[in-house]
């Protein structure tokens, strides 16, 4: 699997991947990624500012993930306690294709997350899910990720919807 930055070329598909990600919440009965968000605009910001990653296989795209390192408001208050307690890099907006679904995409994509973090120098790598969101806890926890608490959104479309902190020590 290769890993490329994503552009503006690559939006219509990565707002396809994110539709059947919705769905699969909607499915599940959750209100995360219902409100807008990640929208079109998004994606757009992120090949601006080059912080979106594409998990290719054969020429096709896999999985789309955001990486950040710059702290995130929505982790400045936890109840809880998170396992590090200096800077981070954080992944957002983790989804995969459902032509990609049960094939190890959402593990390689942490995996290249975590070796992205190290060669910046973070220590750990934080990332939250929706509480009623099993499958990508599941997925977070085989990745090696430790629930670390609560977590209110800060900003956007969720402001103030509640998740499940986790963090990563690389």
């Amino acid at each position: 699997m290769d890993f490329i930055v994503a552009s503006y070329e690559h939006i219509d598909k990565m707002c396809e991947i994110t539709e059947q990600a919705k769905q699969q919440l909607r499915g599940l009965g959750l209100d995360q990624w219902q409100k807008g968000y990640p929208s079109r605009e998004v994606w757009m910001q992120d090949a601006k500012e080059g912080c979106t990653y594409l998990a290719v296989e054969g020429g096709e795209i896999a999985g789309v993930f955001a990486f950040q390192i710059t702290p995130d408001p929505s982790y400045a208050q936890i109840d809880g306690k998170w396992l590090t307690d200096g800077e981070y890099a954080s992944m957002h907006r983790v989804c995969v294709s459902d032509d990609f679904k049960g094939k190890g995409v959402a593990g390689k994509m942490f995996q290249y997350g975590f070796e992205m973090a190290k060669k910046a120098g973070f220590r750990a790598v934080r990332i939250d899910t929706h509480p009623g969101n099993l499958p990508m806890q599941r997925a977070l926890t085989k990745a090696g990720f430790v629930p670390c608490g609560n977590i209110r959104l800060v900003g956007g479309c969720e402001d103030g919807d509640p998740r499940i902190a986790f963090e990563k020590i690389l």
